[in-house]
Order: C-alpha cells, then sequence, then structure tokens
C-alpha cells in the first residue's frame, strides 16, 4: 500500500472496506445490483484521538462498522470511508 496524504483528525478514522461478497455459501452468484454494503474494513490512518479518549483502534486492524456509517471518498483511485471511532462496532 502506498503511503497515504491524509492524516485524520480527533477520533476519526479512515477504513479501507472489503470487497463485498459475490457468490453465497452455497455457490449462487450474487449480481452486482444485488451486493449488500460491505461492512468489514481495515484501518488505514487513525486520527490522534480526544483529549481524555485515547484511540482503541490502530492502522492494520480489521473492524465492523454501521451499514451506512462514515463518509465515502476516493483518494489515489482507491474508495476509503472516513468516519468517528464510535462508528465502529467491534475489531475482529
Amino acid at each position: 500500500m502506498a503511503k497515504l496524504n491524509i492524516k485524520p483528525l480527533a477520533d476519526r478514522v479512515l477504513v479501507t472496506p472489503m470487497e463485498a461478497e459475490t457468490k453465497t455459501a452455497s455457490g449462487i452468484i450474487i449480481p452486482d445490483t444485488a451486493k449488500e454494503k460491505p461492512q468489514k474494513g481495515i484501518v488505514a490512518a487513525v486520527g490522534p484521538g480526544k483529549k481524555d479518549e485515547p484511540m482503541t483502534v490502530k492502522k492494520g486492524d480489521t473492524v465492523l462498522y454501521g451499514k451506512y456509517s462514515g463518509t465515502e471518498l476516493k483518494l489515489e483511485g482507491k474508495d476509503y470511508l472516513i468516519m468517528r471511532e464510535s462508528d465502529i462496532l467491534a475489531i475482529i
């Protein structure tokens, strides 16, 4: 992965979403129009945190987040989500 020129502020986290599933467990291929928005991703960058609240996630963590959490953005041809740490539901 190339070095990112973005540093999230305060308690924000930059996440690279994982690809949506293309097959079901039984082997049925899911068309693009029926794919669900991914809810899992890898942390690409982490802000410094708030004054009394240190960050619990770190770069490289795989996380689960809400289906409609964060703001989508495109940097250097890759898709990212930027969200508050409180939008992250769990670290896998």
